[in-house]
């Protein structure tokens, strides 16, 4: 996947699926920061540390310029882009945030979730025409 093989894709940085995680990773810091600090090593540290997964893993698999290991990568990245969302649903459940800031939570989840499939789907057939 180097830049040649990967066009316009010369960092992973370049790639809209890590920065709509760095979206999500951001709105993530902000959130956890209502809730209480009986959650601060347990679900504080899980949904950071799922959402910093997300864009770790997608930078991981771009750094491997293998497509199989790159899609392995993102298939990760994508758990826990779905990981962070329960972790979300779990705070709204325990009132620690709103229906609206689960509403943005989503909304970014969904975004992150078609980009990322997009990037996979995009990695196959590369990997096809290899």
């Amino acid at each position: 996947l180097r830049k040649k093989e990967m066009g316009t894709f010369s960092t992973f940085e370049d790639l809209e699926c890590w920065k709509s995680s760095r979206v999500l990773r951001n709105l993530v810091r902000d959130l956890k920061q209502k809730f209480p600090k009986h959650e601060l090593y347990s679900l504080s540290d899980q949904i950071t540390r799922s959402s910093r997964s997300i864009g770790n893993n997608i930078s991981e698999g771009f750094g491997r310029y293998n497509y199989q290991e790159n899609i392995q990568f993102c298939r990760i990245a994508r758990g826990s882009l779905t990981e962070t969302l329960d972790h979300g649903i779990i705070a709204f459940d325990e009132k620690y945030i709103t229906s609206n800031e689960l509403s943005e939570l989503r909304e970014i989840h969904d975004k992150t979730l078609k980009i990322l499939n997009g990037y996979i789907g995009y990695l196959k057939k590369q990997q096809l025409n290899k």
